[in-house]
């Protein structure tokens, strides 16, 4: 797929055209992507309340549910799989950083490299978590090291 960018003061709002060869899956995929925005929902305490994906931390499975911590420090259960939640949420902010946790990278403050085999993780508000020993790997790969 080539991606082409074309700025245009004179335009009041954006405007997405694809050029295809033909239909195809990965087409519809894309179309299916744009069309639908992403709605999250969470729960707590008998309420649901729709969450913003950009005000989330982070998304990790605790007690054989999902919860999405939010700026604000509060948790939510949201009725999503992580993987369900992977392929939905934007690739370049959120990664999966463990078996049971999702990170949004636009809200890390720091990184600690100097632990052997894993990474310390400091998102905003003072929440830490770690990169597993498997995503180590692809998480260098991501900040380039």
């Amino acid at each position: 797929m080539k991606i082409d960018v074309a700025l245009d003061p004179a335009l009041r709002e954006l405007l997405v055209k694809i050029l295809a060869p033909g239909e195809t899956e990965e087409l519809a995929a894309l179309l299916a992507r744009l069309e639908e925005p992403l709605r999250l929902t969470g729960f707590r305490e008998g309420g649901a309340v729709p969450l913003d994906p950009a005000e989330v931390l982070r998304f990790y499975g605790e007690d054989k549910e999902v919860r999405a911590q939010t700026l604000n420090g509060a948790i939510y259960t949201v009725r999503l799989r992580l993987y369900e939640l992977e392929k939905r949420l934007d690739r370049r902010t959120f990664l999966r950083v463990s078996h049971s946790e999702i990170v949004n990278w636009k809200r890390v403050t720091a990184l600690d490299l100097s632990l052997t085999g894993t990474i310390r993780v400091t998102l905003e508000g003072g929440a830490v978590t770690y990169v597993s020993r498997r995503y180590v790997k692809k998480i260098k790969e991501v900040l380039g090291i």
